[in-house]
């Protein structure tokens, strides 16, 4: 759920930084070119206003010759484009007035060889218009290295001559790529800032919803007694917490009930079976020996008694709590492999164990029933001459116990549903057994954080495999 909540949280604050940053960034270029406009404008009215000092000199001047008013004007603008490199002119509609540098010109509009060209042929023509540039077109950070500003200079309502000024952009180009890099360096920031908020924002509220799920496995693993903490995280998780933990509270109540009355049941059965089975003893003694019906009787009477005796040690081993011990699980299966040898050999069946030592936490005394019942199961369908290999390996995290037989094998249906309660293959049904021995197998390996998995074993049999932790469980 993170993976999916926190990209869309990414995106929708990148968008209101991309949302809010654009118009900065565009605002504060505009806003640069807008201060250069204005030098340049009050720039060209001092120059237009000796423009028309040439012309038309105030009453009371001292200055009264037109060619020393003209050379004042042409030192102005001579020092003006040494100090800024800024190129300036006065310009009639034909000719020349003054200029700095010298060759610079307003091109003919028939002459305009290029884009730069023609942007002052029109700043030209619209301040003959009485119209001074007031809005040039924007200049961007990777265009346009020339800013053109045009004044008209007006004699008695008229325009009779033009101040342009051409001046480089550069130092405004890198104004404003400085701007945009401080816009950039905050935007970055505030990204980084609202990622670790986001971070905690989500990590706050998928607490709950991780601590739930470990639970729910934990429960669903056999750990019953697992619960929620109902603490962190928003209100409507923490109420879902306090449910949970109660819905898991009744669970256990009535599983602790169906345990207690499968328990009970067995141990007020097994009382009367016992009598039941004495006094059939006794009736065979008086009928001839060799009775097929007393003889069937006393079979299946031992078969319920074997059942109810089973059904017990279910209910203890879901009950009771595991006794965890680091334990050499390559010793206590060789064990086990030597103490099933002899029946495997009267069977006729080679029972070979590779148990190389290797440690792990377990309960010896269910982990060694586990293999009883596992080693059980593979002699009882591997026929005559096969071979049943018990394997001890370890992976880092596990160690494993494989068994695998060269019995019939199940089909995938019946995999699925090996290790149920009562449940037996229907093609082997005349075999030997409850159907709870894999059950309490998997019980008492649940209790101590271990599990029991079922697979072919090819080209047949089955393969079971045993994992106990090799860390302790909740460590």
């Amino acid at each position: 759920m993170r993976a999916r909540l926190l990209p869309l949280l990414i995106v929708l604050m990148a968008a209101v930084l991309l949302a809010l940053g654009l118009p900065l960034a565009i605002s504060l270029a505009a806003a640069q070119q807008q201060k250069v406009v204005v030098d340049r404008i009050d720039d060209t009215a001092r120059f237009a206003s000796l423009a028309q000092f040439v012309t038309d000199p105030p009453k009371g001047s001292r200055v009264n010759s037109p060619n020393e008013r003209l050379n004042t004007l042409t030192r102005e603008l001579i020092k003006y484009n040494e100090l800024y490199d800024i190129k300036a002119g006065v310009f009639y509609r034909e000719n020349v007035m003054a200029n700095a540098p010298a060759d610079w010109f307003i091109p003919d509009r028939d002459r305009v060889r290029d884009a730069a060209q023609g942007e002052v042929r029109d700043a030209f023509d619209e301040a003959f218009q009485s119209r001074r540039s007031h809005d040039p077109e924007q200049v961007w950070p990777w265009e346009r290295d020339r800013l053109v500003v045009a004044s008209p200079v007006v004699r008695d309502g008229d325009v009779f001559a033009v101040v342009v000024t051409d001046s480089p952009t550069g130092q405004m180009r890198s104004k404003i790529l400085r701007g945009w890099l401080i816009i950039g360096v905050g935007e970055i920031a505030a990204m980084l800032l609202a990622l670790g908020a986001a971070l905690r924002l989500t990590g706050w509220v998928l607490r709950p919803v991780r601590v739930l799920d470990a639970t729910t496995h934990d429960i669903a693993t056999g750990r019953l007694k697992s619960r929620v903490a109902a603490a962190g995280g928003p209100p409507e998780l923490r109420r879902l917490a306090r449910s949970f933990n109660e819905m898991a509270d009744n669970v256990e109540d009535v599983l602790e009930q169906q345990r207690a009355f499968v328990a009970d049941a067995s141990h007020q059965l097994r009382n009367p079976l016992s009598a039941l089975l004495l006094r059939i003893e006794l009736l065979a003694l008086e009928l001839p020996e060799g009775n097929e019906e007393i003889a069937s009787v006393r079979t299946e009477g031992k078969r319920l008694a074997q059942v109810l005796d089973d059904l017990l040690d279910l209910a203890l081993a879901e009950h009771a709590d595991a006794d965890l011990r680091l334990t050499d699980i390559g010793e206590l299966t060789a064990e086990r492999v030597a103490s099933w040898s002899p029946v495997a050999d009267d069977k006729g069946v080679r029972l070979v164990g590779t148990c190389p030592a290797t440690t792990a936490w377990a309960d010896p005394v269910a982990l060694s029933s586990a293999l009883d019942a596992v080693i059980d199961n593979a002699l009882k369908f591997t026929p005559e001459g096969e071979c049943v290999e018990v394997e001890v390996a370890s992976n880092g995290t596990v160690s494993t116990v494989v068994v695998a037989d060269r019995g019939p094998g199940l089909s995938d249906e019946e995999l699925a549903r090996v290790g149920d309660r009562f449940w037996r293959s229907p093609s082997h049904q005349n075999v030997k057994g409850s159907g709870l021995g894999l059950s309490i197998s998997r019980a008492l390996l649940s209790a101590g954080g271990g599990s029991i998995a079922y697979e072919h074993h090819e080209p047949h049999g089955l393969k079971v495999t045993v994992s106990v932790p090799r860390a302790r469980p909740g460590a």
